[in-house]
């Protein structure tokens, strides 16, 4: 399992690294969005496992990580499916979120919360996987 995450973990952070790479030497558009070294630094940081991090952050790590690695699909070139690949990954990220929310948290208000997510994501996940089943060329 360990060797599993350190795999999603160099996948997410070579994601990561790419699309810093294409800002640094595209420009963004909004001038403001692009990514400094020291900011792909710290995020990719951010996002590796520590030996004192708790379960729950382990768990929140690893939707991150999961999320990352499942919006590097290739794009399209057609908005409409761009957007709801990397939506569905996006969305999933969510409901992992939230099942950490409902497994190892404890303020009702937050697990209440976590449910109605869970719920919400599903749903559009599979309006999302139907429309591309339908619509993608």
């Amino acid at each position: 399992m360990k060797t599993l995450r350190t795999i999603a973990a160099a996948a997410a952070l070579t994601f990561v690294a790419a699309v810093a790479w294409a800002q640094m030497n595209h420009g963004s558009h909004g001038g403001d969005m692009m990514m400094t070294m020291d900011q792909m630094q710290s995020m990719m940081q951010s996002m590796m496992p520590a030996d004192g991090d708790s379960e729950s952050t382990k768990a929140f790590k690893q939707a991150d990580m999961d999320m990352m690695q499942g919006m590097a699909a290739e794009y399209t070139g057609n908005a409409d499916v761009d957007f709801r690949l990397r939506m569905i990954p996006h969305h999933q990220a969510a409901i992992d979120m939230a099942k950490v929310a409902l497994q190892q948290g404890t303020d009702p208000e937050t697990k209440a919360l976590a449910e109605a997510i869970i719920a919400a994501q599903e749903t559009e996940i599979a309006e999302m996987q139907a429309w591309l089943e339908k619509n993608r060329t």
